[in-house]
């Protein structure tokens, strides 16, 4: 990125300083200057478009694990007021809609696994866990079933001997998104669905069992039930091919609704409709759909690697530290200059971060904020962090996600080999399963930005502080 397009806010806050003539609202880049001299120029261009949007409130903004996406940046993150012409944007959702990392706690350390277990670990996990491009499960629906899963979410998984009751408390939106209407979905996204449910899919999706290594906050780590040593697992995935379907139809119906209702898009790929308008509601509905079958999703991997953990180890115990989505967009309420505004607020490639207090935070972590999980490249580790007061303000409770990529697929294909990179990790006690060497050498970890530094600027751009460190011990790839 070039440097000289911006102006600095403070070391970890940034802006693009606003041109003679030029209409639109403000912007924010957060991250540090080296993590901000690495991004693709692209990122600036998309953000500054996001800037123009009809009913923007506040600044479009940038996390510090930005890249370049489609129509929005991943790590984007805007606002819009429904009541001011404000728009919804498939585009500033992404395709596949409310992927997002659940993060289980067990009561196993790492010094009660030898390697063995740690491979023995790897095979089940890997024949249990459906992975790879367009991969299906055991669990066969019928449109009617799949309709009930779109409506029902991580609750209609509960409900069907797919977890327990228990796990519901720490998932977002408490397991269902209201407003799913599955009658939005088209018939093609469905039947690309009825096999998918309690699977990982493909490219960055993953599960992954992680040592707890380091502890950052031992009041917020004491909340959240982890420390130093401990065995956790995230599982890392979304929607799958329904959420990838319902963007590509949307971004038809929402383009014509911007052409005849006259909203200028500087992108095509900004396809948008007000909020308020029948093809924005329609959309919203279909989104919200997704987001259930995406929470229904990470539920039947839940129960799959329960069932793995409770046939090797005796007295396993596992439970949902939280579940949270990073590529939604929500109705929820914000302070904007000391008044509260209810705002639809896209979050693409970045986390909804409440703060310490908020009520739609878990009873047992709301002193200490939401948890928010920054999921790393395979290889390298992931954090866990807690949302902040000033995060409320700073960007409307957001927060990064991951370690955001550094280069594209075709890049890392010309410098890695998958096999290369699995023996490499081995030889640092990581385990790889996968059925795609492919795919192992597009999510290369040198593929991906440092999320130390992402997770550092994180904190000190006052979006989230960290509570601890995940070291990766096996990862499932698609």
């Amino acid at each position: 990125m070039n440097m000289k397009l911006l102006e600095k806010i403070d070391d970890y806050t940034w802006t693009i300083p606003l041109k003679a003539g030029e209409k639109r609202s403000g912007i924010i880049l957060y991250g540090s200057e080296p993590l901000l001299k690495n991004m693709d120029n692209k990122v600036l261009e998309q953000i500054t478009n996001v800037a123009t949007l009809p009913g923007l409130v506040g600044q479009a903004m940038t996390m510090p694990d930005a890249h370049w996406g489609y129509g929005f940046p991943i790590g984007g993150v805007a606002a819009f007021d429904a009541d001011e012409g404000g728009i919804i944007s498939a585009g500033g959702v992404g395709f596949d809609i409310s992927c997002g990392i659940r993060c289980l706690r067990t009561n196993l350390m790492v010094d009660d696994l030898t390697s063995t277990d740690f491979t023995a670990l790897a095979d089940e996990l890997y024949r249990t866990i459906p992975a790879g491009v367009g991969r299906e499960g055991k669990l066969k629906l019928t449109i009617d079933e799949l309709d009930a899963v779109l409506r029902g979410g991580a609750q209609w998984a509960i409900h069907h001997g797919y977890g327990v009751g228990e796990d519901l408390g720490f998932v977002e939106e408490l397991g269902i998104m209201k407003g799913a209407k599955p009658e939005n979905i088209s018939q093609l996204a469905k039947e690309r669905q009825l096999g998918e449910v309690g699977t990982l899919g493909s490219g960055n999706h993953y599960l992954e069992v992680q040592e707890v290594a380091g502890i950052y906050d031992e009041k917020a780590a004491e909340a959240f039930g982890i420390k130093k040593g401990q065995i956790v697992v995230s599982i890392h995935c979304g929607s799958r091919a329904l959420g990838h379907q319902i963007g590509t139809e949307y971004l038809v119906s929402l383009a014509k609704a911007a052409k005849r209702l006259g909203i200028t898009l500087p992108d095509r790929e900004l396809a948008c409709a007000p909020i308020n308008s029948p093809e924005g509601q329609e959309y919203i509905g279909a989104m919200n759909a997704a987001i259930n079958c995406a929470l229904a999703n990470r539920q039947v991997l839940t129960h799959l690697t329960r069932n793995v953990f409770e046939g090797l180890f005796k007295g396993r115990k596992i439970e949902t530290l939280y579940d949270v989505s990073h590529n939604t967009c929500k109705e929820e309420a914000h302070l904007v200059d000391g008044k509260e505004r209810t705002l639809w607020v896209h979050r693409k490639g970045a986390t909804r971060a409440f703060g310490p207090g908020h009520p739609n935070i878990p009873v047992r972590y709301r002193d200490i904020g939401q948890p928010v999980i920054v999921g790393g490249s395979m290889g390298t580790g992931s954090y866990i962090l807690a949302g902040t007061t000033e995060g409320e303000e700073r960007a409307f409770s957001s927060a990064s996600h991951g370690a955001g990529r550094a280069m594209s697929r075709h890049q890392a294909l010309k410098l890695w080999r998958g096999k290369t990179i699995i023996q490499e990790l081995a030889q640092k006690g990581i385990i790889i399963r996968s059925v795609s060497m492919r795919g192992i050498a597009e999510e290369a970890p040198d593929a991906y930005k440092d999320v130390d530094l992402v997770a550092e600027a994180t904190e000190k751009a006052g979006l989230a502080r960290r509570v601890a460190f995940l070291k990766p011990k096996v990862c499932i790839k698609g």
